[in-house]
């Protein structure tokens, strides 16, 4: 049984990004197509997103071409493949504040936004450094800092102190401090619902880019190798892993980078119109298949 159906929603890509961004140490070792998506997850009454992509306009736009970014679609029109409106969010959970995680606030009206208090007031912070220090906001747009401020404010930010179990039924909130950003995090979804559930999914956000963070790159001798880039340590990045892939009950292909264009190989997928990837992951009951004719 599942509660919950759930997509992986592509909504732009890197046609070249380098490795060594995505695997720590992999210099010179060419060039991977980097997808940019987000979660949907949907069931026990309830549409939720993990991550809500960057608004391609003013300093988003900017960091977009920075980075090479193609393809960009709305989440009007990348949502509207699931038959969701993005005005039917009821809540969206941020695992950091880079802006292609952070920067499409404003597209989701109705939604209560849950982030890590750290992550919020750490950039704040940074923010307030003096310009040699820059390095430190590196991926951040400071108006998206502003907007989820602005949440706050008008009573739609729930800012989460660490672990926080059944946010929505079966789905839990954990922290990884000091490691890809200072306050990211990670959503585990307990498909099931059960407390010990045999049916678990965990979201990364940019904990891992590619399964050789978790995997390593020999089949017979896997390890942790942490992404490429840490405000907080590799240390933490590595200790973060294990936890994911225990609480995805050891199977690391069940922790999901939405940066992954592999998913593809795992889990079934279509090419929309627009030229975007959309994974299904699972189907609730009674759902319609997203991807199967």
């Amino acid at each position: 049984m599942n509660a919950y159906s759930i997509w992986v929603m592509e909504y732009a890509w890197v046609a070249n990004y380098h490795l060594s961004g995505l695997i720590y140490g992999a210099h010179n070792q060419g060039h991977r197509k980097l997808p940019y998506g987000y979660v949907l997850i949907k069931g026990q009454g309830q549409i939720a997103l993990v991550d809500v992509g960057y608004n391609h306009k003013a300093y988003g736009q900017v960091l977009a071409t920075t980075y090479g970014v193609e393809n960009w679609h709305p989440p009007k029109t990348v949502l509207a493949e699931c038959g969701v409106a993005p005005e039917d969010v009821t809540s969206v959970f941020i695992t950091h504040a880079h802006f292609d995680h952070m920067g499409n606030i404003e597209d989701f009206p109705k939604a209560t936004f849950y982030l890590q208090e750290r992550e919020i007031s750490k950039w704040v912070w940074a923010m307030s450094l003096d310009r040699r220090f820059r390095w430190l906001m590196l991926g951040i747009d400071p108006a998206d800092i502003m907007r989820a401020v602005d949440l706050a404010r008008q009573g739609r930010l729930v800012a989460v102190d660490g672990d926080r179990e059944d946010v929505l039924p079966g789905i839990d909130i954990h922290p990884a401090f000091d490691t890809h950003t200072w306050g990211s995090m990670y959503l585990r979804v307990r498909n099931d619902l059960a407390r010990n559930s045999a049916n678990t999914w965990v979201f990364a956000g940019d904990l891992v880019y590619t399964y050789e963070n978790l995997c390593g790159t020999e089949a017979e001798d896997p390890q942790y190798i942490p992404v490429g880039l840490a405000t907080g340590s590799q240390y933490n990045l590595v200790m973060a892993s294990e936890a994911m892939v225990q609480a995805a009950g050891g199977n690391c292909y069940r922790v999901i980078p939405v940066h992954e264009e592999r998913l593809k190989d795992l889990y079934p997928s279509r090419i929309t119109k627009t030229g975007l990837r959309i994974t299904e992951l699972a189907l609730a009951d009674g759902e319609t298949s997203r991807v199967k004719g």
